[in-house]
């Protein structure tokens, strides 16, 4: 992993004076930085590779997806046939066949044979009903706080206050948004927002707050707790640090974060345009945002290349991805699922440090129904019985001969 080492040829002492002088903007100081390249092995950390929640929402994102479909087809009696859904494979974000999928999850879909011409059909089990019914519960209780984290994404953008709807929509999962919400914005969302037209004939969500309401970073808000922060602008914010067991910083990268940690800290929420890209203090800003960025969603965690759509509304450099290799012991790179995802230690290390998303625990409990899926396929290869057949006189649409009999050997 390489990690780059800035040492800045002003002191600390000297850039505090320039701060807090007649200088007009503070963030318009511009450092002269000498660079150092310096090369550490990437390290892999076990504990975050075993996280459930993080990993296993590549499986549980379109699980959900399925189990939305066939509620808002059959409210009451909560089945479907096959033939309605298996052609939505792609839309749902299901790598496999449809039919396949869903019969890899016994505990959560039950098949059966429907009233017309023997085709399959599939219904939510009790216990995935319940959880349907819980999930709602929680749209609806934490409707606020879930709005809260979508506006805070948004004001994240600076002055513009905006951001385009399908960037939204593409980070819907993470930030736990409802369906219906993007769908119809202006009936689900507050009066703040507001739906506006954009470059390129984008359609975007802009959000409008009073000149006296501000809003404080997770970072700004626990540095107060701890009583190291007044709220002062310019002032120093050090972020927390979780080292990996075995990964150590190098002399030079050490030394120079210790001197990185006590330049301004810049809010995710402040207007950033008179800040020098090239400066130390626009680099603690990126970390800033990521920070901030990473707080606000379910799982705390996101794959990285999504949030490179963010970079240029959020005023983020063209190698922010970058930043992530940068603090290790801030931020952990997982290759689990064959991509990588970043993941904001602070809310696994320091549990009371983040506030757990209002879906968080829900989500824990469709993972859970999901690996009892294995136990019951188990136990149906044990007695030799087909895990994607059902009733053997069911015609399966979805499915080729060629293709049915590789997956049950």
């Amino acid at each position: 992993m390489a990690m780059i080492a800035r040492r800045s040829k002003s002191s600390v002492h000297l850039l505090h004076e320039v701060l807090f002088s007649d200088h007009p903007l503070p963030c318009s100081y511009t450092q002269q930085q000498t660079y150092v390249d310096v090369y550490m092995k990437w390290k892999k950390d076990s504990f975050f590779d075993s996280i459930d929640t993080i990993h296993r929402s590549v499986q549980l994102k379109p699980l959900i997806a399925l189990k939305n479909c066939i509620v808002s087809s059959s409210p009451n009696d909560y089945c479907i046939p096959i033939s309605v859904i298996s052609k939505k494979g792609l839309e749902l974000g299901i790598p496999i066949k449809v039919a396949r999928f869903l019969r890899l999850y016994p505990s959560v879909f039950e098949e059966f044979t429907g009233p017309n011409y023997n085709l399959p059909w599939f219904k939510l089990t009790q216990r995935a009903i319940e959880l349907d019914r819980e999930e709602r519960e929680v749209y609806l209780k934490f409707k606020d706080d879930i709005i809260l984290r979508l506006k805070k994404l948004i004001l994240m953008s600076g002055r513009e206050q905006k951001l385009p709807l399908k960037i939204i929509q593409g980070l819907q999962w993470y930030l736990g948004l409802p369906d219906e919400f993007l769908r119809r914005p202006q009936d689900n969302l507050d009066g703040c927002f507001r739906v506006v037209e954009m470059e390129d004939g984008l359609k975007g969500l802009a959000v409008d707050v009073h000149g006296s309401e501000r809003f404080l970073s997770v970072m700004q808000t626990n540095a107060m707790r701890r009583g190291t922060y007044s709220g002062v602008e310019g002032e120093a914010i050090e972020f927390p640090l979780y080292p990996s067991k075995g990964l150590r910083l190098k002399r030079k990268i050490a030394d120079w974060f210790d001197e990185f940690q006590k330049f301004p800290y810049v809010s995710p929420y402040e207007d950033y345009s008179g800040l020098d890209p090239n400066s130390d203090i626009a680099e603690k800003r990126v970390v800033g945002v990521l920070h901030e960025l990473l707080s606000l969603f379910v799982e705390h965690a996101a794959e990285r290349k999504k949030l490179l759509c963010l970079r240029k509304y959020l005023g983020l450099p063209q190698k922010v991805h970058k930043a992530f290799e940068r603090y290790p012991h801030i931020f952990n790179l997982s290759l689990m699922n064959k991509t990588c995802t970043a993941i904001l230690k602070e809310a696994y290390c320091d549990r009371g440090a983040i506030e757990e998303h209002p879906l968080a625990k829900v989500r824990k409990r469709y993972i859970k129904l999901m690996k009892e899926s294995e136990g019951i396929l188990r136990r149906r290869r044990f007695n030799n019985k087909p895990i994607d057949q059902g009733d053997s006189n069911i015609k399966d649409l979805d499915c080729t001969d060629d293709e049915d009999k590789k997956f049950t050997t």
